[in-house]
């Protein structure tokens, strides 16, 4: 079987892991979990104890979970290195040092942003204290982030790579969460925009949106999540 991105939305992580896909150009199917809501299901739990997206279900049935779990599985099956680089060379270790600080203290430094938003019963003074405390990551991460960058159009060069498609999937947060000045960042910035022109990151938005778009011909259709839930039994254990 194909295999079968299970991908968050609003606002999810997992959209740039779409445009990932597209890019690599393989076969693979997706499924929609609508977040927090489906996650806190017992069915979803049982697919991702943590609760969390995204997930992949390999074509060899198995069940991988976070980011960067994810983002190496892709790299594994990128024999062409269309979203890679062969691996011990300095471009590859940029791309895992991308990867690695985008998964973690990036993308990490949104937290107490949403721990604001989906609180169950209201704290006024709690979620401004953690508004506050996330614009100061927020931007704290930016600033690192924006020293990074070099001079070449993607994070790693000349073209979009999981660096790239790992970014793509949180940076809108800080203009929903309005953690920024976008002008502060203009490297930051610059890159959003051009990977949001990219073909690959339009399909995944408007998949995200719910839309049917045209992409690579690469995603073979949507699974409903009933569907995922049944093979459960049919896969091996979490990688």
């Amino acid at each position: 079987m194909e295999p079968i991105l299970v991908y968050g939305h609003p606002l999810g992580s997992s959209m740039g892991l779409i445009a990932a896909f597209e890019w690599l150009g393989q076969a693979y199917r997706l499924a929609r979990v609508k977040m927090p809501d489906e996650m806190l299901t017992p069915e979803y739990t049982e697919l991702n104890g943590r609760q969390e997206s995204p997930v992949l279900i390999t074509d060899d049935r198995r069940i991988v979970t976070e980011t960067m779990a994810i983002a190496g599985w892709l790299e594994a099956h990128d024999p062409e290195q269309r979203i890679s680089f062969k691996p011990g060379t300095p471009a590859s270790d940029r791309l895992h040092q991308f990867v690695g600080f985008l998964n973690s203290g990036f993308t990490a430094a949104f937290t107490p942003y949403w721990i604001a938003l989906e609180m169950g019963e209201p704290d006024p003074a709690y979620q401004t204290a953690l508004r506050r405390l996330g614009r100061d990551k927020v931007n704290d991460r930016h600033r690192r982030l924006e020293a990074m960058i070099g001079d070449t159009p993607y994070l790693v060069g000349e073209r979009p790579t999981l660096a790239d498609a790992v970014f793509v999937g949180v940076a809108r947060w800080a203009y929903f969460h309005q953690a920024i000045n976008p002008d502060d960042y203009p490297r930051v910035a610059a890159l959003k925009a051009r990977l949001e022109a990219d073909p690959a990151v339009r399909f995944a938005l408007a998949i995200e949106a719910g839309e049917a778009p045209s992409g690579s011909s690469a995603m073979k259709g949507q699974v409903p999540l009933t569907d995922v839930y049944a093979l459960i039994g049919k896969v091996l254990v979490d990688a």
